[in-house]
């Protein structure tokens, strides 16, 4: 049994609540928290920017690459693109497709989420047919068969969750059908489209296991289904059904925001909502230490308001061990308070431990990110 030191404090000039009112004009909040936003918080009132270093030198620093420019992600197999971010527990990818899969893909190593940031498709598996569009997550259960029938280029962002499965997140007081209601999700049928495509031609599965591909060759195809019953399916949800969590008096934190669970990982999805209008509330991110988990974002449409040249199909990389928060000229605009709704659409991938970065993803690194924080003189 064990249970963690706990004795909240107040010391000094602060705040009675955490991202509201503070008891100055011109100084800086910043959360050390524990937990990913779940574990004990203190909140530091500093009379700098935590962000204002003028020099970084070593490994741990804040990155930022550019997935537009991966040069191998043009395959036809998605086991043919490299891991780009990656951990025990997590393998992120990018994928582009521009032909139909003539083969089934399985992976033998992990549930598969994938989400369309560019293009669509038809999606056939093994529980039946989905249309696919831009915006769409779909939850590829581990070792299910599937391909893809492109209509437009596709633009796939992959995350695995490697010896593990998806699941969604509890809502707590809020109840089961806040920030989307589960009969959202979409499932697989078995229509006329997916009967079309029974076939006794010679069919290949690639399946992934431990990182390397084995092919399974059938003399019919194998999505030949004529039912099936249960609760364990592919399921679809597109960002445009999630109705995220507000409030108008205080800035929820990344985690309020989070869409699906992974093993030793979460995905959040940020999506358009109000500003917050309460005169003291805070209405950008607020700087933050996040000591216990990597923080990924993956940037999908609109304009980023909490970020600086950054633009559709880039990441960055917040690691643990340093604070961050919003770029100078979105931290004025927020006190500014001219815009009234942001319209961002983003995909956070907060991980419990160290990521690490293949060649491909150094290669389309922008290395002065780390000094993106400067004030413009």
């Amino acid at each position: 049994m064990r249970r963690r030191i706990s004795y909240p404090h107040r010391e000094g000039t602060c705040s009675k609540q955490a991202h509201a009112d503070f008891p100055e004009q011109g100084i800086y909040e910043r959360e050390a928290g524990r937990a990913g936003f779940f574990g004990p918080a203190s909140h530091f009132h500093h009379r700098h920017a935590p962000t204002g270093w003028s020099d970084w030198q070593g490994k741990l620093r804040p990155r930022a690459f550019n997935f537009n420019h991966v040069s191998d992600s043009h395959q036809n197999s998605p086991w043919d693109v490299p891991n780009l971010l990656s951990n025990a527990d997590c393998k992120i990818r990018v994928w582009r497709l521009q032909e139909s899969m003539d083969f089934l893909a399985r992976n033998a190593d992990g549930d598969e989420l994938l989400f369309i940031h560019q293009g669509s498709a038809e999606l056939f598996c093994d529980y039946g047919h989905l249309t696919l569009v831009t915006g769409d997550y779909v939850v590829i259960p581990r070792s299910t068969n599937w391909r893809l029938e492109p209509h437009q280029p596709m633009f796939i962002l992959m995350i695995e969750n490697t010896d593990g499965e998806y699941n969604l997140p509890e809502k707590g007081i809020v109840g089961q059908h806040a920030v989307f209601d589960p009969a959202a999700l979409d499932v697989p049928e078995i229509n006329d489209t997916f009967k079309a495509q029974y076939s006794e031609s010679t069919t290949q599965v690639k399946v992934k296991r431990h990182g390397e591909v084995s092919t399974i060759t059938y003399p019919f195809n194998p999505l030949d289904a004529i039912g099936w019953h249960g609760d364990l399916s592919v399921v679809r949800l597109n960002w445009r059904d999630i109705r995220p969590l507000m409030s108008h008096r205080y800035h929820l934190p990344p985690s309020a925001h989070t869409t699906f669970v992974g093993d030793g990982f979460v995905v959040c999805t940020f999506v358009p909502r109000p500003i917050e209008s309460d005169p003291g509330a805070l209405k950008v991110p607020f700087y933050h230490n996040n000591d216990d988990y990597d923080e990924v974002l993956f940037y999908h449409q609109g304009d980023f308001f909490s970020r600086d040249n950054i633009e559709a199909g880039m990441v960055t990389f917040h690691p643990v061990g340093f604070t961050h928060g919003p770029h100078p000229k979105a931290f004025a605009a927020g006190l500014a308070h001219k815009k009234k709704q942001t319209d961002e659409v983003a995909v956070m991938i907060d991980t419990r431990h160290a990521l690490e970065f293949s060649n491909q993803a150094e290669q389309v690194e922008n290395a002065e990110y780390v000094y993106s924080w400067r004030e413009k003189k």
